[in-house]
């Protein structure tokens, strides 16, 4: 009779176990919600007078493949310039739209790369303002991003590195020519559902 319940009682928790495995790769985790924060950085010709500042953002990322991801968010960072007179920093607010690709062969933790299109709107406050030696303005960018993310039950986390270069001329000219952009670094945590 003992040998009997423990039997059972093994086998139920053989099954339990296996059922929450099941439900993990099941549905969830397709959807991934979550904060970003880091260091970024100009660069090209105006990366020459700015100081590395803080980034944040809050990004929604859909998974319908293990290997393909897409991402929407917002993201953000504040660059003070380099100088001992003016006080003066660049705000940076923007949208991005990636695609994803990610190694399929384990869950929990997953290297990617990512490609997508991007618009930042670039503002400039401080003394120069006034001057008029930097002027607001909006920006197209082409994110490319490389990382990896740690995944387990309906947690998430990973660190990032973004690469977004301003396409305000045509992808020509730009190749050729290229005006600078944006880097940064950043750690992310958030939930998966």
């Amino acid at each position: 009779m003992l040998r009997t319940g423990i039997k059972a009682l093994g086998l139920m928790l053989v099954l339990g176990t296996a059922g929450t495995a099941a439900a993990q790769e099941g549905p969830q985790g397709r959807v991934k919600v979550f904060l970003k924060g880091g260091v970024g950085d100009y660069t090209g010709d105006v990366g020459e007078s700015v100081k590395i500042g803080p980034t944040w953002g809050l990004t929604l990322n859909v998974q319908p493949l293990r290997f393909l991801g897409f991402e929407v968010g917002y993201e953000g960072g504040r660059n003070s310039i380099a100088t001992d007179v003016l006080d003066l920093a660049l705000t940076r607010h923007g949208g991005s739209a990636l695609v994803k690709l990610g190694l399929p062969v384990l869950e929990a933790v997953k290297p990617f790369v990512g490609v997508g299109i991007g618009i930042s709107r670039i503002s400039v406050g401080g003394d120069l303002l006034q001057r008029g030696d930097y002027v607001s303005d909006t920006v197209k960018e082409l994110p490319l991003v490389a990382g990896i993310e740690f995944n387990t039950g309906s947690l998430t986390a990973g660190a990032r590195a973004t690469y977004r270069p301003f396409l305000d001329q045509n992808i020509r000219e730009q190749v050729e020519d290229p005006s600078g952009g944006y880097f940064d670094f950043s750690i992310t945590l958030g939930a998966r559902f």
